[in-house]
């Protein structure tokens, strides 16, 4: 059998004691902007909706729910006469009067009730495999082609078990080329900070695939030969699932897992296509990490001879927003754990490696990027120690954020005490 590209194999190069990240900043009044601080819920069962999209109308600045729910938007004094848009996956769309957001925010969203008629289920494609086929071909009618410079918020941790290990987060800029070419996309450093407590890592110098850059290369419609091309995707079983909907749209939900007779890691998961469009909405996806050794060599590019090391969990997402009638990459999360185990010790670790990049603002760049080499970062950078930057609850200005979790918080809280007493 040919040998697969596995997904994150080429794409970055970092320590496990040197990247993660989490960002922390406090309610503040600054005249060029309103912080806009709550929770976005199912109005039926009151449950807090994790990945929710909120986008200032007539814009393209916008955030993202964390995983408690919770969002913080920060909204130009030009736009608070404006309105925000909420959206989330099998919910309907709601507007919002900036204006009418004061306190502790609360917004509710109404489950959307999905109904395939006899003619939703006539004009369903028959074919799952050929269905997805057909929306990687469509990229370049259905995708932004033009030369877009986004604004994103990049957050990474790492935890030993329960316990926070490292932090970090940082404000790029992405240099995103147009779908239908096959150039990669570069990412230029704004701003940064991280703190890293190296005890809790035991100095542990494994280096594993991670940074903004494997964040990024979840863009399964500008990467999708890191998952499954036309020449491979016979290595895929496809079928149809439930199908739900998004903004009072059908959204046909594709299941797709490796055939039992392939031997090396692939991805399992559910891919979310636009009914009308044939657009990919969204894509849920783990790997498969049954095969502890062929897993393992994805990640791990090098660790002490003494230690092994596996993957127990790798999961992803990716969410896209459409804007003036194309969609675009906006939002990407990665979850990997892995089990550590010494030579001559008794118990083994446990770490976790989580990040996320949102866009949060975006515009269409008329000429060709300049290559600005002091300032663009590679697959194998390393952010450096900045702990200063979490002491300053003014540290991001006017940059959108993803707000911190509250496990998060707390570990940054710790990190503030700390810097107090030096």
């Amino acid at each position: 059998m040919k040998n697969k590209r596995p997904f994150y194999r080429t794409l970055v190069t970092v320590c496990l004691f040197v990247i993660c990240g989490t960002g922390f900043l406090t309610a503040q009044n600054i005249s060029n902007f309103l912080e806009l601080k709550g929770t976005v819920i199912d109005e039926s069962n009151r449950n807090r909706l994790v990945f929710a999209d909120l986008v200032i109308k007539g814009t393209n600045i916008s955030t993202v729910t964390n995983m408690d729910g919770e969002f913080l938007l920060k909204v130009p004094t030009e736009h608070v006469e404006g309105l925000v848009v909420v959206s989330h996956l099998g919910y309907e769309k709601k507007e919002v009067a900036i204006a009418s957001l004061k306190g502790k925010i609360k917004i509710t969203l109404v489950p959307a009730v999905t109904t395939l008629d006899a003619i939703n289920l006539i004009a369903r494609p028959s074919n799952a495999k050929e269905l997805v086929l057909e929306t990687l071909r469509k990229k370049g009618r259905l995708y932004n082609n033009d030369n877009t410079l986004m604004t994103a918020f990049y957050r990474e941790t790492i935890k030993k078990r329960r316990k926070n290990a490292s932090l970090s987060e940082a404000v790029v800029k992405i240099h995103k080329q147009p779908y239908t070419n096959y150039r990669k996309d570069n990412i230029e450093l704004v701003k940064a900070r991280k703190n890293t407590d190296y005890s809790r890592l035991d100095t542990l110098a494994l280096k594993l695939q991670g940074g903004p850059f494997s964040n990024l290369y979840t863009d399964l419609v500008k990467y999708p030969e890191y998952i499954f091309t036309e020449e491979d995707i016979d290595d895929y079983d496809f079928s149809f699932g439930e199908s739900t909907n998004i903004n009072k749209k059908l959204v046909y939900v594709v299941n797709f897992k490796q055939n039992t007779f392939i031997k090396d890691p692939l991805y399992f998961g559910k891919l979310y296509i636009d009914a009308q469009t044939l657009a990919l909405t969204n894509a849920v996806y783990s790997l498969n990490v049954e095969n502890k050794e062929l897993s393992s060599q994805m990640f791990v590019r090098k660790k002490p001879r003494r230690v092994d090391v596996h993957p127990t969990k790798a999961t992803y997402r990716v969410n896209y927003r459409i804007q003036n009638g194309k969609w675009h990459y906006a939002y990407s999360n990665i979850l990997l754990s892995f089990k550590v185990n010494w030579k001559g010790k008794l118990f083994n670790s446990v770490y976790t490696l989580n990040s996320e990049m949102a866009v949060t603002d975006w515009e269409i760049h008329e000429s060709k990027f300049a290559k600005l080499k002091n300032q663009m970062l590679r697959p194998t950078t390393i952010l450096t120690d900045q702990a200063s930057g979490f002491s300053d609850p003014e540290f991001w200005g006017e940059y959108n954020i993803i707000e911190p979790e509250k496990s998060i918080e707390n570990a940054i809280a710790k990190i503030k005490k700390q810097l107090k007493k030096t």
